[in-house]
């Protein structure tokens, strides 16, 4: 008989105290927040690979290594007296109950626009329900976020108070003179200049994919899954020819680049 879901997070959890005991593993007793938090995003990225190219069973185990970092990390907050895992889902039980009105409430939407507009207003009041906190800190996001993510949001928020683009003709014209000024340092042959305008030229990208509703995060990993296709394509092709790399010219593997291009769009 299959055994449920409650009894399977409770053995998990079981596993997880074993673990951390006096007579558990050495190496994940001395683990700490710190420590956690970084495989933490290690393992959410596993599981958006596993969404883009894995089968189930892949998405199944990195969403399991994820959940086993979640429980970790509520464990070490339990020892430490602040919460368990308990007041995790109770927490966000609770989150969603009260950001769909329209589902546990009165509230009525006609489509998911309004959802999305339902939340931020939802959380625009949580937020000022915290005084710790003040409702627009736009340092406070998070610097453990990818840097383009972190710049997303950053400008997401900005744009939340009226500090952005009327339109996405501005957006490509600050682009473009960010790249006149990274020529500009490149041709002073300037290290710290020619950083600095990149950095703007990564920032202006990122305010054009938001304000486009574009995810920088997601649009430039596609891009590197879809660089590593066409380049594995160029090493196979060669292989077969008995050839490798570094070995050929430019323009072979140009030609081969561009086959497989061709190839991508037939299909």
């Amino acid at each position: 008989m299959k055994k449920d879901l409650e009894y399977e997070v409770t053995e998990l959890i079981k596993i997880i105290d074993r673990l951390r005991s006096r007579e558990g593993c050495p190496w994940d007793r001395c683990q700490k927040k710190k420590d956690v938090g970084k495989y933490l995003i290690d393992e959410a990225y596993e599981v958006i690979d596993a969404i883009d190219e894995g089968t189930p069973d892949d998405l199944k185990e990195e969403l399991g290594d994820l959940l086993f970092q979640i429980l970790f990390l509520a464990k070490i907050s339990a020892e430490k007296g602040e919460f368990d895992m308990t007041d995790v889902v109770k927490g966000i039980s609770e989150k969603m109950i009260r950001r769909h009105p329209h589902v546990f409430g009165d509230r009525i939407v006609n489509n998911a626009e309004e959802v999305k507009l339902t939340w931020q207003d939802i959380k625009r009041v949580e937020r000022l329900g915290k005084k710790q906190k003040k409702t627009y800190n736009i340092g406070n996001m998070g610097n453990s976020l990818p840097s383009l993510l972190q710049a997303f949001k950053i400008t997401d928020r900005a744009s939340k108070v009226g500090f952005d683009w009327k339109n996405t003709e501005g957006v490509i014209e600050k682009l473009e003179e960010e790249i006149a000024e990274l020529k500009s340092a490149l041709s002073r042959d300037n290290p710290e200049q020619i950083e600095d305008e990149i950095g703007d030229i990564f920032f202006s990208l990122v305010n054009l994919s938001r304000f486009v509703k574009i995810n920088p995060e997601i649009a430039l990993r596609a891009s590197i899954n879809k660089f590593i296709k066409r380049f594995s394509f160029i090493e196979n092709r060669l292989k077969e020819q008995g050839k490798t790399l570094p070995g050929v010219s430019l323009e072979e593997m140009d030609n081969l680049w561009n086959i497989y291009k061709e190839n991508e769009r037939k299909h």
